[in-house]
């Protein structure tokens, strides 16, 4: 019984840890988040869950931004760059980018 009984706080505790992960479309749509001009996100909110995810996200854009440039011979910084304006351009309505002047806008 008891054995049963751990196995069940064992699944819910890691189901939960998986259901309660915050997505990034999940983040913008909540407006904690946003696109700037850098090609990295931004927090809007300045929670530890927005925090973490905004670490998180940016680390991964750092390595497929960094892949790019080796690939193409350019500065990391140019490909952050190109990718900030198209992410800022292609954001859809509702959701905040960070502008030329530093201040949030919600499209």
């Amino acid at each position: 019984m008891k054995k049963r009984y751990l196995w069940l706080i064992s699944a819910g505790w890691l189901c939960s840890g998986m259901v309660q992960a915050l997505t990034l479309d999940e983040a913008k749509r909540q407006g904690r988040v946003g696109e700037t001009l850098s090609g990295y996100i931004a927090p809007v909110k300045q929670d530890a869950e927005t925090q973490d995810l905004v670490k998180r996200i940016n680390m991964g854009r750092t390595e497929k931004y960094q892949e790019v440039a080796d690939n193409n011979h350019i500065a990391l910084d140019e490909v952050a760059r190109l990718a900030g304006q198209k992410l800022v351009t292609r954001a859809p309505a509702g959701e905040y980018v960070r502008g030329i002047n530093g201040q949030w806008l919600k499209k």
